[in-house]
């Protein structure tokens, strides 16, 4: 008897590269367009897998239901769910409500790289409204009450090429850098620092506790290193974080233990303990908390974003 595939040994998202963006699968020749590519595709599609790219990807929803994956976060969608990617951040969306025949159109994205926008912030500084927004998708954001804005905006980027295009692509990039009522999706990041000095103390402690995430560290000990009390130290790390000191640590050890949840068949008791927490209950609560799901659950589910039905067949 033949037994059905078993999920993928390698769990890494792939890679996208340009060279394998094929016309043939909707996506825009690159001899006809600039840095800003427009993208629309149906589901199932060979697009549609657990990958990252280098450029940032605006997707919107159209059509169909489902789970969405984006870094370490799982959620549902459903038509108008806009989610704006930043580089390498791995992402996929599974619709789970197929009917015979899929789906014609479900995904309409928008792809654009980094460097020309910096590059061109540095001297337009209009353009560097937008910075704030790019640096808060390393984490994917979504946004809420934009839909119908957004169809309208995707439609005038595709229609247009060259200045037009890059017209309506910024006035896309105003609307989304100045949107209000949004989400931050994966893991945890620091917010602006005062200055320059306390932006290289917090990097320095941020990279100590996701370099050491299983090392017991204080807030006593660390406002002590810094010559602070520690009431002003847990002042400042929340001002410059959004989190409290613990709740920053709690966060980081289950992002750590997220990734190993679902990258390698370590037994959950053994990520408990990998990645500081010194009791499986408190390990199980704090995830329960932070993912809103126990890691038992967090795994089944993230097996589902290669787009695997349970059996581990392709949908």
């Amino acid at each position: 008897m033949q037994h059905p595939p078993q999920l993928p040994r390698q769990r890494q998202p792939e890679l996208e590269h340009d060279y394998a963006r094929s016309p043939a699968l909707g996506y825009e020749a690159p001899e006809d367009v600039g840095f800003i590519r427009c993208l629309s595709h149906g589901f199932p599609t060979p697009l549609a897998r657990w990958h990252h790219h280098d450029e940032y990807e605006l997707h919107l929803i159209v059509a169909s239901s489902g789970k969405a994956f984006v870094g370490d976060w799982i959620g549902p969608f459903q038509p108008g769910h806009l989610v704006l990617c930043g580089p390498r951040l791995p992402h996929n969306w599974i619709s789970m409500d197929l009917p015979e025949g899929g789906f014609a159109q479900r995904d309409l994205v928008i792809q654009f790289p980094h460097a020309p926008i910096a590059a061109a912030a540095e001297h337009i500084p209009e353009l560097a409204e937008a910075l704030p927004l790019l640096e808060r998708a390393r984490r994917g954001i979504e946004f809420f009450g934009l839909a119908e804005q957004a169809r309208a905006h995707w439609e005038r980027v595709k229609a247009t090429h060259g200045l037009l295009r890059f017209a309506a692509f910024a006035e896309f990039l105003g609307e989304l850098a100045h949107c209000t009522d949004y989400r931050l999706l994966s893991s945890v990041q620091m917010q602006s620092a005062d200055d320059d000095t306390q932006l290289d103390q917090i990097n320095a402690i941020v990279s100590r506790i996701t370099d050491n995430v299983a090392q017991p560290l204080s807030a006593s000990e660390l406002a002590g290193e810094l010559g602070m009390s520690e009431s002003r130290f847990s002042r400042f790390f929340r001002r410059a974080t959004g989190n409290t000191f613990t709740d920053f640590v709690n966060r980081i050890r289950v992002n750590r233990a997220c990734q190993l949840l679902m990258d390698s068949d370590r037994l959950v008791t053994h990520i408990c303990f990998e990645v500081g927490f010194n009791n499986v209950a408190n390990f199980n609560r704090r995830f329960l908390d932070i993912k809103g799901m126990t890691p038992t659950e967090f795994r089944r589910q993230s097996g589902q974003r290669f787009g695997l039905l349970p059996d581990g067949r392709r949908n």
